[in-house]
């Protein structure tokens, strides 16, 4: 029975959550033949001000530009 562990910096929407469940779902059914029903996602979110990368608190960044995402590879 597979069990995986998802865990966001900040919130995400339900609906967002209800996609991620479905894609890792349908992933390992896919890669790795695995039985939907037996497939358990939790998804915790964890608070910026609980999480710190780069030597500094998430929630102390520069708040990212509208519709961006702090955490998102830079555009090229």
């Amino acid at each position: 029975m597979p069990f995986v562990s998802i865990r966001l910096a900040g919130a995400a929407t339900r609906e967002q959550k209800a996609g991620i469940v479905a894609d890792v779902t349908s992933s390992l059914v896919a890669r790795l033949g695995k039985n939907p029903a037996a497939v358990q996602v939790v998804i915790e979110e964890v608070s910026t001000q609980n999480y710190g990368a780069g030597g500094q608190l998430l929630a102390d960044r520069d708040a990212p530009a509208a519709g961006g995402d702090a955490h998102a590879e830079p555009r090229r």
